[in-house]
């Protein structure tokens, strides 16, 4: 299996169509995978956790101001305590402990809705142990020998993630500059780059105020055999940012 990061969308994504219909081209264009390792930006904890591995284990909707139905969605997912007993043995030798009652944020399930809908795959989702991205680099590489026993990793956060943008168009020029930067590091296969981002791209301030939606990305370069592998699946500026999503090998 690849590695992937994937931009992804607060809950009303679900509601469009082109988002949707992207997304479940790119799942249905691989081979489909035993299970699913996420790495999500809306999970940051020390040391390294997991949620709950057991079948329907209900989400975690951390999210509000949305309309209530959107935390009516279900997305049981299978039994992936096989899967949990790897991550132990791939991220010891400290066993990892299981918040069995936290299941999938949104995150990892509105665009595991979107890819594979019918909530057919075992899913585990990690914690990030913390905001660096040598640190999430490193988990990644650990990650890397289950793509060989075809389960999928993948970070989720997204490209860049401005809010500034809405309220100020101008700024549009930073995170399009941002995401050409690290489109460019991307193919340089140059992790370095990518990990001292705040000093290195241009844009950094406006289109990451804050590390969590972008060093997801940095789990699913270090899960990647050949860094400078990355193809965009998806590569489009929606309200100011780039929502765009990458596979690599």
């Amino acid at each position: 299996m690849p590695s992937l990061f994937v931009s992804h969308g607060a809950p009303f994504t679900l509601d469009h169509p082109q988002w949707l219909g992207a997304l479940f081209d790119w799942g249905r264009s691989l081979p489909k995978p035993r299970a699913i390792v996420v790495v999500s930006a809306h999970w940051e904890q020390a040391p390294v956790a997991m949620s709950g591995a057991a079948a329907g284990t209900p989400l975690y909707y951390d999210f509000s101001g949305f309309h209530p139905r959107y935390k009516t969605l279900p997305y049981a997912t299978p039994d992936a305590t096989d899967l949990a007993r790897r991550l132990n043995g791939l991220l010891g030798p400290t066993p990892v402990h299981e918040f069995a009652r936290r299941g999938l944020d949104h995150g990892a399930f509105i665009p595991l809705m979107a890819m594979y809908p019918a909530a057919d795959v075992p899913v585990v989702q990690l914690s990030m142990p913390s905001l660096d991205p040598g640190a999430l680099l490193a988990l990644g590489a650990r990650l890397r020998p289950l793509r060989e026993e075809g389960v999928l990793v993948l970070g989720s956060g997204f490209m860049t993630h401005s809010f500034a943008v809405f309220r100020r168009p101008e700024l549009t020029a930073a995170t399009t500059a941002f995401d050409a930067w690290a489109v460019d590091a991307l193919a340089r296969g140059d992790a370095d780059a990518l990990i001292d981002y705040r000093r290195k791209a241009p844009g950094a301030d406006v289109a990451h105020p804050t590390a969590d939606h972008f060093v997801p990305l940095l789990a699913t370069v270090g899960a990647a055999d050949d860094p400078g592998s990355a193809i965009s699946a998806i590569d489009r500026m929606v309200m100011g940012n780039s929502t765009r999503s990458l596979q690599l090998t």
